[in-house]
C-alpha cells in the first residue's frame, strides 16, 4: 500500500487539506501519515522571561499541545471516515523526519500544507522547496485557511 507524507500544523482539518486527502483517498487504497510541527515560538525557553512571568508552562510546551492536539482531531476524523491514517508531532523544521519517512517507507508523496502567503511561516522559509530538495518524491504543496480550533 503507498503511503503520503502529510506536512501539516494550524491547516489541519482545514477545506483545502481535508480536498486533497480526499483526492488522494478516491484514487485508491493508500495511508496516511500525517507530521505536525511544533510553532516555533519567539521566548521557547521559560528562562527567557523575567522570573515574575514564569507563572505556565513555556511557550514550547504550548506549542507542542497545540500541535498535538490539532493531530488528535484530524487523526480521529480521518478514521471515522474509514481512512489508515497515522502521525506524530516534530520539531518545528520538518525536513529531517520527512527525509527519514520517505527512506524508509514506500512513500508516492509528500503533501504540505501551508498558511496563505502572508501568514506563513513556512513560505517565508521556503519549507516546501527545502522538502522537495531533500526527497526524491513528488511535493505537493496546498495553499488553504487554518482548519478548525481547539
Amino acid at each position: 500500500m503507498i503511503t503520503y507524507v502529510v506536512v501539516a500544523n494550524q491547516t489541519l482539518g482545514g477545506e483545502p487539506l481535508n480536498a486533497k486527502l480526499a483526492e488522494l483517498v478516491a484514487d485508491g487504497p493508500c495511508a496516511l501519515h500525517l507530521v505536525a510541527p511544533a510553532t516555533k515560538t519567539e521566548g521557547e525557553k521559560q528562562w527567557d522571561y523575567p522570573v515574575g512571568d514564569r507563572t505556565g508552562p513555556n511557550a514550547a510546551t504550548l506549542a507542542h499541545a497545540l500541535a498535538s492536539g490539532r493531530l488528535q482531531q484530524e487523526l480521529a476524523r480521518l478514521r471515522a471516515a474509514g481512512v489508515e491514517v497515522d502521525g506524530e508531532v516534530v520539531d518545528h523544521d520538518p525536513v529531517a523526519r520527512v527525509r527519514e519517512l520517505v527512506a524508509g517507507g514506500d512513500v508516492a508523496a509528500v503533501v504540505v500544507c501551508t498558511l496563505p502567503a502572508h501568514l506563513s511561516r513556512w513560505l517565508r522559509t521556503d519549507l516546501p522547496h527545502r522538502i522537495s530538495r531533500a526527497v526524491s518524491v513528488p511535493v505537493i504543496h496546498v495553499e488553504g485557511a487554518a482548519g478548525p480550533s481547539l
